[in-house]
């Protein structure tokens, strides 16, 4: 399969993620550009490995669970799961708020936990399978304010400013104003979104470290997020201390998991060792 191909498939498959009753063939080839001839072969392919199925009755197509078997695979073997959860559900207890763990990958932020902690009243609970506009949110602006300014704009840029439809009302429009809310957060250690990111959504946010030691690298960030309400001022330094406490408990808990799956490899052990036996089959 040629570099165009895979590039082809990959697209494909993002362009059936979140659609839970498929695409039928002829407005998948129309969103993805291509003759429906080289969109069905694209689409058998998928299918005889198992990531792409025709739905009986409609004959759309849709992505089968496996991709997100091989995620929580993956997850696993991170020790994601199980490490952040543990946090993220107290810090939601904590706060009575929507919070999300997100994770540094390259250039970006991946979310990979959340937790509700709203009980009662409006609550609010995004889509995990959406991406974060790094400077329109208080988690992408949390993780650029600890990168050194000329790596955070680069960064920026590579993303562009061009939210369009992705963020809120109050979304940054420009580089002089996003060097104010960094520095705003590198002083205060915790990131604020007022309507940036979505309309009528407050969230604040923090990074934490790989390990305790301040030299670690940032490994992701930690997140409250809730209706504007319920998130006025007053309310917003317990939150931050709150964060601050879910950053430092996230840093002394980030790299336990690893160390006992590692403990636990047979001597010579490859990767493929570091996942679970029962991975892809627990309910």
């Amino acid at each position: 399969m040629t570099i165009a191909a895979v590039e082809r498939a990959l697209k494909l498959m993002e362009a059936l993620a979140g659609e839970p009753d498929g695409v039928d063939l002829s407005l998948l080839a129309e969103r993805l550009g291509l003759p429906l001839s080289a969109t069905h072969r694209l689409l058998a392919t998928l299918a005889a490995r198992g990531f792409v199925e025709q739905h009986g009755q409609s004959g759309a197509y849709g992505l089968t669970l496996k991709l997100s078997q091989l995620a929580f695979r993956d997850l696993d073997s991170r020790g994601l799961p199980d490490a952040g959860q543990i946090v993220l559900d107290r810090l939601s207890r904590a706060t009575r708020e929507y919070c999300r763990l997100a994770v540094v990958k390259g250039d970006d932020l991946i979310w990979v936990a959340r937790s509700q902690g709203t009980t009662a009243g409006l609550r609010y609970e995004p889509p995990m399978g959406a991406g974060i506009v790094l400077h329109a949110t208080a988690t992408g602006k949390a993780w650029l304010a600890s990168l050194p300014e000329a790596e955070a704009l680069r960064i920026t840029f590579a993303h562009g400013f061009d939210a369009a439809g992705r963020a809120g009302p109050n979304a940054l429009g420009d580089i002089d104003t996003l060097r104010r809310h960094l520095d705003q957060t590198r002083r205060a250690g915790v990131a604020l979104a007022v309507e940036e990111g979505e309309i009528g959504i407050v969230a604040m946010a923090t990074t934490f470290r790989a390990a305790t030691t301040p030299d670690a690298p940032v490994a992701g960030t930690l997140s409250v997020a809730g209706p504007l309400p319920r998130m006025q001022e007053d309310r917003r330094p317990q939150i931050a201390e709150a964060l601050r406490q879910a950053a430092a408990e996230m840093a002394e808990i980030w790299p336990l998991r690893r160390r006992q799956i590692q403990a636990s490899q047979p001597a010579g052990a490859g990767p493929a060792h570091m996942i679970p036996q029962s991975a892809g089959t627990t309910a």
